[in-house]
Formats: C-alpha cells, sequence, structure tokens
C-alpha cells in the first residue's frame, strides 16, 4: 500500500525489467517504476542469497530462539556473508537464486486498491516529486 514510508510504483505503468529491453523509460513513471522494479530486484537476490547460504535465516519454521538472538544471528550472516563475498564468491548459489527470481516474476502480482485519504495524498505527492526529479536528472544525462 503506498505510504510515506512505502512508496509503490505506479499501477497500470510499465515496471518489470523485461519490459524496458525494447525502448528505454519514455516518462517520469515509467522512469520511476524501472528504478523501483531494479532496486527491488537487487534487494529480492541479496536476501534470497544469504536465506540460501545461511539456511537458519530461511524462515521455514518457527524460530527456536528470541526476537534479540534471531536478530544477533542475522546481523552474524549479514557480515559473513560479506566476508565470505570478498574471499570465496559461491556462483552457484547466486545463480540458484537468479532462476528462482525469474520464476516469481512470471506469476502475476495484483495490487489492492489504494485509499484516497490524506497518507495516500502525501504518499503520491511525494512519489510524484521523486519521480520528476528522477526524470529531469535523466534528461540532463
Amino acid at each position: 500500500m503506498l505510504k510515506p514510508g512505502i512508496l509503490t510504483p505506479y499501477r497500470g505503468v510499465r515496471y518489470h525489467l523485461k519490459e524496458y529491453s525494447m525502448r528505454e523509460p519514455q516518462n517520469p513513471k515509467e522512469l520511476f517504476n524501472h528504478r523501483h522494479s531494479s532496486l527491488r530486484n537487487v534487494i529480492e537476490r541479496c536476501f534470497g542469497v544469504l536465506k540460501k547460504r545461511f539456511p537458519i535465516i530461511a524462515g521455514d519454521t518457527e524460530p527456536y530462539y528470541s526476537f534479540e538472538t534471531m536478530r544477533d544471528i542475522f546481523l552474524a550472516c549479514c557480515i559473513l556473508h560479506n566476508y565470505l563475498m570478498g574471499v570465496d564468491v559461491d556462483q552457484s548459489i547466486i545463480d540458484a537464486v537468479d532462476r528462482e527470481l525469474l520464476q516469481e516474476q512470471s506469476i502475476d502480482r495484483s495490487h489492492s486498491n489504494q485509499p484516497h485519504d490524506e497518507e495516500y495524498r502525501h504518499a503520491s505527492l511525494l512519489r510524484d516529486n521523486i519521480a520528476f526529479e528522477m526524470w529531469n536528472v535523466y534528461q540532463s544525462l
């Protein structure tokens, strides 16, 4: 849901990265959606690789540890992952996550209707301002 802290892509506007392979963004909304999609893919890939490398954080079962302990485990996994990426990049994990993400992207994700209250209008204005600022910088390159 579009909120000041959660900026969703524009509905009814090209979004998935493969939709931009034939033609560049044509307006501020398309550019925003393109960058939103790119960032989302990077984040999903990072979490996917972490979960593959450290099954304890995959969340397949109920946690046996307190929230504080799980937080510390997650932080330790991130630190270890960053170290391992510097000394031993496991390309097979990255490739497996990429395949999973491609499969997930083929599933149509429906969007719920957005409420039109003050919070939504504020978030919509914020998203529009970001999109237009990105567009102005993009056109000047």
